[in-house]
């Protein structure tokens, strides 16, 4: 795997049982990501996106193929071993934002850091300076149902970000997103996407996710048909 290749996949098949026949969420992809992409997968619901990163994502397993991510055999590691994998190289940004709806937006972003076992004050003071890259100076100690939609998303791609992972996933980041907001989350994603050096792989039918990509990856029936430019 060369050194700009971050994320190189083969032949990955994921089938799943249904009507009495096995169907393929996933056929045969081969799939490689630069270090320092923003990449879509785009496609209709049902085209396998959603199942390709949760693959990255060490979240399911392949029936066949190989997935090297940063350098490493991921699908040869244990699941404990995997755990701590996406713990240490990967973030998320979920739909549904799955932020700790007990804890302020700034301990949500700082979870991770204490996961890793970092000091609290070393990773609430990461978590401020998170805070205010996306936004949200000022709005530390509001728990998530005190905020907005919008801002619950920006504590969630700060959450994300926080770790410094080497890749970070986000599936339909917009998807519950008005568009203004929407629109706002991209621009934010690319902004420090350029300035921070991050590789991010969103699945999104978004136009306007699609419109802020480097590289769109279409998606139909468990296979990319296409790779573009936008």
């Amino acid at each position: 795997m060369s050194d700009h290749v971050l994320l190189e996949a083969g032949g990955l098949c994921k089938y799943y049982h249904s009507g009495g026949s096995d169907v393929a969420a996933l056929d045969q992809v081969d799939f490689q990501l630069e270090k320092g992409a923003f990449t879509v997968l785009s496609g209709r619901s049902g085209s396998g996106k959603t199942t390709l990163l949760n693959m990255v994502g060490l979240l399911d397993t392949p029936d066949m193929g190989s997935l090297h991510i940063a350098g490493e055999n991921v699908l040869a590691l244990s699941l404990s071993e995997r755990a701590n994998f996406r713990l240490q190289r990967i973030g998320f940004v979920f739909q549904a934002y799955n932020l700790i709806r007990v804890l302020s937006a700034r301990e949500n972003i700082a979870y991770v850091l204490q996961l890793r076992g970092m000091k609290k004050t070393e990773r609430l003071a990461i978590a401020d300076h998170w805070l205010f890259e996306v936004g949200l100076d000022g709005l530390g100690n509001r728990r998530p149902d005190q905020l907005s939609g919008g801002q619950q998303q920006r504590v969630a791609v700060a959450r994300a970000l926080a770790s410094k992972p080497a890749l970070v996933l986000a599936d339909e980041p917009t998807a519950n997103l008005d568009s203004v907001h929407g629109e706002s989350l991209m621009s934010l994603m690319r902004d420090l996407n350029d300035r921070c050096g991050m590789t991010f792989l969103i699945a999104s039918h978004d136009p306007v996710a699609m419109a802020a990509a480097q590289q769109c990856v279409y998606m139909q029936d468990g296979r990319i048909v296409s790779v573009a430019t936008p």
